[in-house]
């Protein structure tokens, strides 16, 4: 229902995942009968879970820890491990910037030039670890080097910037087509961001396996700051789950909706499933593991933007393995622990079977979830009071 803005102007209500809640049916399950896996293109996954493809998370060697626990990596093929041999150093440098010059400092190191030869030294890195090898390259430089990373062994491309749409216009420059492009590939090809029905289905109709949603929700982006765009996660991934639908009736092809950003907790994956996404794409929650490659501090991949960065570097607590973080065992009660083992026993405590059966769970709109009889753990910063402080974030601008 759209509510009047002003005389000119309507407008949707739009909510974010603290917004609402799942709620129980009349069933519940045994968490060990619920089935969690997922697949892309060819491949079966584990874990519904794509890592994100920023420097701070995604090394080759997280990309080979991530794929043995069941998920799937995505390295950032326009990052500091293209453009570095010793990429460590780099890493390290980040991380001591001060944070009155952090941004300033980040587009001089991103100003190195990307190096075809650690494109494929990298995707060659990940492939020698026997687990399926994704990368990301913005819709800019996709003709660049897509051919020398498929000749590497890459398994799966990510497209993806802050937006992109199958219908890019351009006045001093041949666009990429992704209509055309897409089809000319034999790999499944993920393209992303975007956060209403109907960018969701032109992309889905470029024939890619996999869509991302979201613009501007990630711990480290500045984009709703900087450009005023974006939608909260809850209402785009209806929206675009509701295109999935569509485009399956179009063309009988099913792609994956892939909710990218904004997840913090165990209870926001199973939100986002419940939504009405296959998998979700998280970056801050793993950079914060030890084994992170950004020493840690998360950014994002429009933070060293050389004319208009809309992202920001962040300090995260490192405090436990990648393990722990995404499969347990949690030795925290705030839901910042074992992210899929909070989905296996949502999903059980609802009632549902597999993935698919829990994007028809109901939901409702509850602002008070996250406040409701929480007054004492609110008091001692405990629990769901503890707001995040344990993996707290400090903005760097």
């Amino acid at each position: 229902m759209e509510v009047e803005i002003g005389r000119g102007k309507q407008g949707r209500r739009a909510y974010g995942f603290d917004d609402i809640a799942i709620v129980p049916s009349r069933r519940t399950r045994d968490p060990d009968d619920v089935d969690i896996s997922w697949k892309l293109g060819p491949y079966q996954f584990e874990l519904p879970l794509l890592a994100a493809a920023m420097d701070g998370v995604v090394s080759p060697a997280t990309a080979g820890i991530i794929g043995r626990l069941g998920g799937l990596a995505v390295l950032n093929l326009e990052g500091v491990f293209t453009r570095y041999e010793d990429a460590e150093a780099q890493l390290e440098r980040i991380a001591s910037l001060p944070k009155e010059s952090a941004t300033r400092e980040m587009q001089e190191i991103y100003r190195e030039p990307i190096k075809e030869e650690l494109i494929r030294q990298r995707i060659e890195e990940i492939k020698a670890q026997k687990v399926v090898v994704a990368a990301s390259l913005t819709p800019q430089r996709v003709r660049d080097y897509y051919e020398l990373a498929l000749d590497a062994g890459l398994d799966v491309l990510v497209i993806q910037g802050t937006v992109v749409s199958g219908e890019h216009v351009s006045s001093i420059s041949e666009p990429l087509n992704l209509k055309e492009f897409i089809p000319t590939l034999e790999l499944p090809v993920v393209v992303g961001g975007c956060a209403s029905y109907h960018t969701g289905l032109h992309l889905m109709r470029t024939g890619a396996a996999g869509v991302l949603v979201g613009v501007g929700p990630g711990a480290a982006c500045t984009t709703r700051g900087v450009l005023g765009i974006g939608v909260p996660q809850a209402t785009a991934i209806a929206d675009v789950a509701e295109a999935r639908s569509t485009h399956m009736l179009e063309t009988g092809e099913y792609c994956q909706v892939i909710a990218d950003g904004g997840m913090r907790t165990g209870g926001d994956v199973a939100k986002a499933i419940a939504l009405g996404a296959d998998a979700v794409m998280i970056g801050s929650p793993l950079a914060r593991a030890f084994e992170a490659p950004g020493h840690g501090y998360h950014w994002g991949m429009a933070t060293f933007h050389p004319s208009l960065p809309r992202g920001t570097r962040v300090a995260v607590n490192q405090n436990g393995t990648l393990e722990e973080i995404l499969v347990g065992p949690a030795h925290e009660n705030d839901g910042t622990f074992n992210l899929f083992g909070g989905l296996r026993t949502s999903m059980a405590t609802c009632g549902y079977q597999d993935l698919a059966e829990f994007n028809r769970a109901e939901v409702v709109i509850a602002p008070a979830l996250q406040t409701e009889g929480k007054q004492l753990q609110r008091e001692q910063a405990v629990g769901m009071g503890a707001g995040g402080s344990r993996v707290a974030v400090l903005a760097d601008v």
